[in-house]
């Protein structure tokens, strides 16, 4: 899959990272925690890659997440491979997340993502071990219900510190996707069309999406 050299972009959450991934290794990469500042730090982000980021390949985060990160990175990494005349691909905020989660961490059996998801609700999907990590629908869930979802799988995501555990120490710990692990991804999870997955109904739509015409 990155045989030849891939642009990463990465929007989906508080955190805004851009790499490049050339026959297995990564080439170059950048990562921030920007908050709501995708738009302001992505280009030049990809400008400061070698080359300028100019890669034969996109991939792009598509969500959940961030209504506006997820917009922002797919309008780059769409309007590049426009102008690059490449072709470009998306992934899952949460697949990244596991995929990450089961090459560093001691997990035995399922994982699961929790995720932030606005409204008060999380984002809530379990996985099982590589290479083909199967999954469970993705879910939008009330902390609580998540919570109780969760019972003893192991753990990560941003969205875990709303699930209010009694100690704070005993808490799994977050995370946020990097888009530097997308060499990690199986190839299968990496070829989704790129658009987006919110995970729930947007706050705000465009009118294509609203099917006005």
């Amino acid at each position: 899959m990155f045989d030849q050299r891939t642009l990463v972009i990465e929007t989906a959450t508080a955190a805004c990272s851009v790499a490049l991934i050339e026959s297995g290794v990564v080439v170059a990469s950048a990562h921030e925690v920007v908050g709501r500042g995708h738009a302001e730090r992505l280009v030049p982000m990809i400008a400061e890659l070698p080359g300028q980021g100019r890669a034969g390949r996109i991939l792009v985060d598509v969500g959940p997440g961030s209504f506006t990160g997820i917009r922002v990175g797919l309008a780059a990494a769409i309007g590049l491979g426009i102008g690059w005349g490449v072709p470009v691909a998306g992934y899952s905020s949460l697949t990244l997340l596991a995929a990450a989660a089961f090459d560093r961490e001691d997990v035995a059996g399922m994982l699961a993502v929790v995720t932030e998801g606005g409204h008060g609700e999380v984002f809530m999907q379990t996985f099982g071990p590589p290479p083909m990590m199967l999954s469970t629908p993705l879910e939008s869930l009330t902390p609580h219900a998540a919570r109780e979802r969760l019972g003893g799988l192991h753990a990560v995501g941003d969205g875990l510190r709303w699930l209010q555990f009694d100690d704070p120490r005993s808490a799994p710990r977050g995370a946020l996707p990097n888009a530097a692990d997308a060499i990690l991804l199986p190839e299968a999870l990496a070829a989704l069309p790129p658009r987006p997955i919110y995970g729930r109904a947007p706050d705000a739509r465009t009118l294509a999406e609203r099917g006005v015409a």
